[in-house]
């Protein structure tokens, strides 16, 4: 699983012009799933994202995680994140898992995160043409990847 995770101070998503999902304060976490990963890649990045210490102290010094400041997570599915650039200039998908494998893991992955954060997270619609926005608190976006623990 490969995630991008930016620390917003809002964001909200949008398909066929409603909003599906929407938070305050709180990360903005876009998921690509592959079709080698499993349970063990959702807890380690659960834990992984809730616990990272990416917001700011009193002192100004990114020592807090979303737990601790009581902030919100907002998941979107996107499929593009698995891109292979590798040869010439149109992006393969291949490595992108279909919806058979995909959609479990993903509907896993939200359940994961509420539980660790202790609340509902919010969600786009897997599939979906979604129209994301967000205002990056930074900005501050980090990249994961569950197969490459650096």
């Amino acid at each position: 699983m490969r995630v991008v995770i930016q620390r917003v101070s809002e964001a909200d998503v949008k398909i066929e012009g409603k909003i599906a999902g929407k938070i305050e304060k709180g990360l903005m976490v876009l998921v690509g799933i592959e079709e080698r990963d499993g349970d063990a890649d959702i807890r380690w990045l659960t834990n992984k994202i809730v616990n990272l210490r990416i917001f700011d102290d009193k002192n100004g010094v990114m020592n807090l995680s979303v737990k601790d400041i009581g902030g919100n997570i907002l998941l979107i599915s996107q499929f593009t994140l698995q891109a292979s650039t590798a040869k010439g200039h149109r992006p393969s998908y291949i490595k992108a898992a279909g919806h058979e494998t995909a959609v479990p893991l993903y509907e896993k992955f939200i359940s994961s995160l509420s539980e660790e954060l202790g609340r509902k997270i919010e969600t786009g619609r897997f599939g979906a043409d979604m129209k994301v926005s967000l205002i990056n608190d930074g900005p501050v976006t980090i990249c994961i990847d569950s197969l490459n623990r650096e």
